[in-house]
């Protein structure tokens, strides 16, 4: 009998077979591609404590390198008149989590630690204020804090009785040292809401537990989060590692000890930045994660920081107080080494990250998306807009009153104690706001913006900021 070779036969059913098990499993392939590509971003929000205008060797900074920052600043879109919210820090960090002018969430000034002498603390985060990371929430994010808070020291007002899924970080508004960590002899460092002691430079410590952070995220990359990294660095007190100090003091001859001492606490905390974004890159993550740069106001002059070249710094409503350094990076949507002179504010993060992110927002806020912008699309032009800055502090420096600023289009309007007058620039002709205008000589800017400025002041005045026990 005659015997057909099979081979051939059993050829063809094995090629039939592995091409219905291609055919089977390509609709679930092709779904999980478009998943990855339909799944929102994540977010990576850095944010810096009191670092100048000009303090980043891309901003002109000439004694000073800051590499990792710069290649930030150059990979996606700089703004070059980003506004901080105010020129101290707990306004600007409650108006970023809440996409409101901050004496609108209750915080008009600095929340700190209260001591038995005086009162201390100038403002309390709204109980109605919904915050970013409960925005998010309904999205599928995982929202997380790693750093300083300074929005409040006890429940109901900690990170996580807030909205954030995870907090590791420092609840105050200073430390006294980057190495104890305490605040006042107090203790503010928590994962949650229990203390925990690390031991090493603040830089450090937030450096290495943001990286936790994210491989804790790759290990689930079919959830999105959102990481507010929120550095303490460089404020005071100026103390910078000994080997970071003596780098700096031997590469730049001649620098002042004080200069010396700011300049090694910028360049150790661009390193621990860099540090994140190769964590990013390392994971996996960088491409589908949109990462923004920024300061929660100007630099202090008295500690030897450098606005450059605008005029004033911290605690100020010059522009020195409250512009800032702020890029954001969003690989595959912004181009490397674009700029823009789009006016902005932090608050405007809450409703770009809520569009990009597909979530609603449901109530009121003040901020408005920047996501045109970053794409490049044609917008309407929104120079006009009136930006609004207040502080409400105490003591005789400040007068025991409001001060406060407004800007419409390019004027400015300003005053920086409660005992002065009102000042008016034009702050396109005049960066560095050395020549006001006499109110008789532009009256219809002056009142202007001084009523819009008087009606927002009413409108706030109407939200309480202190806690009930004060």
């Amino acid at each position: 009998m005659h015997l057909r070779n099979p081979l051939p036969q059993i050829c063809r059913s094995v090629s039939f077979l592995g091409f219905l098990v291609i055919a089977l499993a390509l609709p679930s392939f092709v779904t999980g591609a478009r998943a990855a590509e339909d799944q929102p971003p994540n977010f990576v929000f850095i944010l810096v404590d009191d670092l100048g205008y000009g303090d980043l060797s891309s901003f002109g900074a000439p004694d000073l390198k800051t590499p990792n920052i710069d290649r930030l600043m150059a990979a996606g879109m700089r703004f070059d008149q980003f506004y901080a919210n105010c020129p101290v820090c707990s306004p600007t960090r409650a108006a970023l989590l809440s996409g409101r002018y901050p004496d609108m969430a209750g915080v008009p000034g600095v929340i700190r630690t209260r001591l038995p002498d005086r009162v201390t603390s100038w403002g309390k985060l709204s109980e109605d204020v919904v915050l970013l990371p409960q925005v998010l929430k309904p999205s599928g994010y995982h929202s997380a804090i790693v750093g300083k808070w300074h929005l409040g020291l006890d429940a109901p007002d900690r990170p996580t009785d807030r909205g954030f899924d995870f907090f590791h970080g420092f609840l105050g508004d200073m430390m006294d040292d980057y190495y104890t960590h305490l605040r006042h002899g107090q203790h503010y460092m928590r994962r949650n809401t229990e203390p925990v002691e690390p031991e090493g430079h603040a830089t450090d410590i937030f450096t290495g537990w943001a990286i936790d952070y994210l491989n804790e995220r790759a290990a689930a990359p079919e959830t999105p989060f959102f990481l507010y990294l929120a550095y303490n660095a460089p404020h005071t007190p100026i103390q910078p590692p000994q080997d970071w100090l003596e780098k700096v003091q031997a590469r730049e001859p001649g620098i002042s000890e004080q200069r010396a001492k700011l300049v090694a606490l910028i360049e150790h905390l661009d390193d621990g930045v860099g540090q994140v974004w190769r964590s990013l890159q390392d994971l996996g993550l960088a491409e589908n994660t949109v990462i923004v740069f920024s300061s929660d106001n100007g630099g202090q002059k008295e500690v030897g920081a450098r606005n450059d070249p605008l005029h004033g710094g911290k605690q100020e409503m010059w522009e020195g107080g409250i512009r800032v350094c702020t890029g954001v990076v969003w690989p595959g949507k912004i181009e490397p080494g674009q700029r823009t002179q789009q006016r902005a504010m932090t608050m405007d993060f809450y409703p770009t990250f809520a569009e990009i992110a597909g979530a609603k927002i449901e109530h009121e806020i003040d901020g408005r998306s920047l996501l045109p912008i970053l794409l490049g699309e044609e917008t309407e032009d929104d120079l006009e807009r009136p930006m609004v800055w207040v502080r409400l502090e105490g003591g005789k420096k400040y007068g025991g009153l409001h001060y406060h600023a407004i800007r419409k289009g390019d004027f400015k309007l300003l005053r920086n104690t409660g005992y002065e007058s009102y000042q008016l620039f034009n702050v396109a002709r005049d960066p560095g706001e050395e020549n006001p205008i006499p109110e008789n000589k532009a009256p219809r800017v002056y009142n202007e913006l001084f009523n819009l400025l008087t009606t927002h002041i009413n409108h706030a005045g109407k939200v309480p900021w202190q806690r009930p026990d004060e």
